[in-house]
């Protein structure tokens, strides 16, 4: 019996594609920065940006010095940018979404939620109206750790107090999110509604044969027996 549903956020609660975006080849565009080089330095910082190292501006910040492109005012015009667009993905959170966690609680299921998030986007998820639906929320900014690491799957388990067989996790399959779920012990689900939303060079994850799939949220309520 599924006691508890644990949520990935981006491309599974909310999309990133809604309305403006402002990803790292868009900072590369507007600083005149060729992208193959840009890129090289901006992902080599996506992890201490995870796990609570860096701020979204001390990582803009640590990856302009490297490329010799610093200074504070590209750090807060790239750092504003990014608010912009991520204010455009938390003002339009399909009520689909809300709705699902809503009927959850309603079947007295718990509610948790794994992401692996920078800063900024940890300040917006907890001010925006899922984050009092979660009983637990294990952002990888202040985890330390993140997603495929069994370690942040287990501080959730400790913390909703349920075994692992009675977890249904679903997320849209980025990080090997999915596949840790399942090695974990969880059930994993990949959900595919925002699957079309995305465009290059952030392709989603692909469709995983092995897992089930969730075409809508309200999918999710059919595997929780």
């Amino acid at each position: 019996m599924i006691k508890a549903v644990i949520f990935d956020m981006f491309e599974t609660l909310i999309t990133l594609f809604e309305g403006r975006t402002y990803f790292g080849e868009n900072i590369a565009q507007d600083f005149k920065i060729p992208l193959p080089e840009f890129a090289k330095e901006w992902h080599a910082t996506e992890r201490d940006r995870s796990i609570g190292k860096y701020t979204i501006e001390e990582g803009i910040a640590v990856t302009l010095k490297r490329l010799g492109a610093y200074s504070e005012d590209k750090v807060k015009y790239a750092a504003g940018k990014r608010r912009e667009a991520l204010g455009d993905t938390f003002s339009n959170i399909p009520e689909d979404s809300v709705q699902l966690l809503k009927k959850l609680h309603e079947k007295n299921v718990l509610v948790g939620l794994i992401t692996n998030t920078f800063s900024d986007e940890r300040d917006m998820i907890r001010e925006c109206k899922l984050f009092p639906l979660f009983d637990a929320a294990m952002i990888s900014y202040e985890q330390g750790v993140c997603k495929p690491d069994p370690a942040i799957y287990r501080k959730m388990l400790d913390a909703l107090k349920v075994k692992p067989e009675e977890c249904l996790y679903v997320g849209d399959g980025g990080s090997r999110e999915l596949y840790a779920a399942r090695d974990i012990g969880m059930n994993a689900v990949q959900c595919t509604w925002f699957h079309d939303r995305a465009f290059e060079p952030h392709v989603p994850c692909p469709l995983l044969d092995e897992f089930p799939h969730a075409d809508k949220q309200s999918d999710i309520l059919k595997y929780l027996d």
